[in-house]
């Protein structure tokens, strides 16, 4: 059974930076198309990033476009999301989950604990 953790959550002020990291506890991601999903209260969950196993394939929401960056760190064997120009309105818990097809188009099998986000002046 995989078991992703995420970390890399806080409180930020509207225009800094986090990076989110996914690690996997007793396994690796090489094999797993992973994505970042994120949920406000009283929202849907929403699919942020996501990149495929073969690293070849990133998908971002528009919403995220040109501030958030998905990548994966081989050596360190985590899968990153880069947020910058943070606004109010990412303000969620973010997991990662993790697609053993590897494409990454919806069957995401795996889930993370979430870690929180909170972008507020």
């Amino acid at each position: 059974q995989l078991q992703l953790v995420e970390s890399g959550g806080g409180l930020v002020q509207p225009g800094g930076s986090l990076r989110l990291s996914c690690a996997a506890s007793g396994s690796t991601l090489e094999h797993y198309a992973i994505g970042w999903f994120r949920q406000a209260p009283g929202k849907e969950r929403e699919a942020v990033s996501v990149i495929s196993s073969s690293d070849d394939i990133t998908y971002h929401a528009d919403s995220v476009k040109g501030r958030f960056t998905i990548s994966r760190d081989s050596a360190a064997k985590t899968v990153n999301l880069q947020m910058s120009g943070l606004k109010p309105e990412d303000s969620a818990v973010y997991y990662c989950a993790a697609d053993p097809t590897g494409w990454g188009t919806g069957e995401f099998d795996y889930w993370g604990q979430g870690t929180q986000v909170t972008v507020s002046s």
